[in-house]
Formats: C-alpha cells, sequence, structure tokens
C-alpha cells in the first residue's frame, strides 16, 4: 500500500477519534477544534512517510503537541485582550449556573481536576480514549514501563483523592452543627 493510501485510510478511520480527543480537551472551542484536527492531519500527510501500522496512538501525540502550541496561542490572546481591554471579547457576558446547579458525575471532573495535568492526561488517555499501555507509550513518546508505571502511579494518585473526597463529604453528612 502507498503512503498516500495509508494516509487516506488512517484519516477515514480515525478523523472521528482524534476530533473528539480534541473536543475534551477544548471543550466548548468547536472552531479551534476544527483547526487543531485540521493541523494533525496536515501534519500527518507531511510525514505520510512516518505513519506507523496502528497509527492511532501516533495521531494522538501529533494532537497532544498541536493542543499545547494553541492553549499557548489563545493564553496570549487572553493576555492581550486583557491589556487592551477595549475589544468586545473582553466584555462579552457570560452566563454563570446557579450555585446549585451539578453535572451528573461533576464530583470526578474535581477530583481529577486536583490532579497534576500529567496524572490527568494520562487517566484520560486511558479511559476517555480507550488506550492500551502499549499505545500510551506511543502517544507520550516513552517506553512501554514507563508508561505502565505513569498510569499506576496516576491511578494511585486518583484514589487517594477519591477516598479523601468521600472522608470529607461523610465527615460534612456525620457534622449536625450541635457539636
Amino acid at each position: 500500500m502507498s503512503t498516500d493510501d495509508a494516509f487516506a485510510d488512517a484519516y477515514r478511520a480515525h478523523y472521528w477519534a482524534v476530533s473528539r480527543f480534541v473536543a475534551r480537551r477544548l471543550d466548548g472551542q468547536a472552531h479551534e477544534v476544527e483547526e487543531v484536527v485540521a493541523e494533525v492531519f496536515s501534519i500527518a500527510w507531511r510525514r505520510r512517510a512516518e505513519l506507523p501500522d496502528a497509527p492511532l496512538p501516533w495521531l494522538y501525540g501529533v494532537a497532544r503537541n498541536c493542543l499545547a502550541n494553541t492553549v499557548r496561542g489563545l493564553g496570549r490572546y487572553r493576555r492581550l485582550l486583557h491589556r487592551i481591554g477595549h475589544h468586545e471579547a473582553a466584555h462579552g457576558r457570560q452566563t454563570v449556573d446557579s450555585p446549585d446547579t451539578e453535572r451528573p458525575g461533576s464530583w470526578v471532573h474535581d477530583v481529577l481536576a486536583r490532579l497534576s495535568a500529567a496524572d490527568q492526561e494520562v487517566l484520560r488517555l486511558t479511559a476517555w480514549e480507550e488506550l492500551t499501555v502499549e499505545e500510551l507509550a506511543v502517544t507520550l513518546g516513552c517506553g512501554q514501563s514507563a508508561a505502565a508505571m505513569r498510569l499506576h502511579r496516576a491511578r494511585r494518585r486518583l484514589r487517594a483523592e477519591i477516598d479523601r473526597t468521600r472522608m470529607t463529604v461523610s465527615v460534612r453528612a456525620g457534622d449536625d452543627g450541635n457539636g
């Protein structure tokens, strides 16, 4: 199979997986998602001779790098808007949910947010993207044993945060204020 055919197959087979991967990391920014996914496949096209037989983990690795560039760019853009202060986006009104509104499962996101960015990424890659340890290693650009250790440690820290959260909730539930 030619490299062009390999790229076409990878594009058809993995476009939506890469789109979901990027969308979950750029919450609510559809135009940015499209740009990042386009950049991922543009890079894949330029490097099509390097596409592995199982390209999805490799594409996730490229997407992680593209996302990092996009996040840096968005940060620069926000800082610029803050400095000039006259742009309509800087004065846009936002609707905020009521404090008692809670999305189902939001506690999981709260617990996950207390972990390091590296732990969050390893857990998301294995849970959301359903990567194996071997695929995780390719995506992270490290060896299999290092990927397995990172995953083990991230899961251990997640479990500790969940236990800490449960303990805090139980203490609050048991505190009737009559002390």
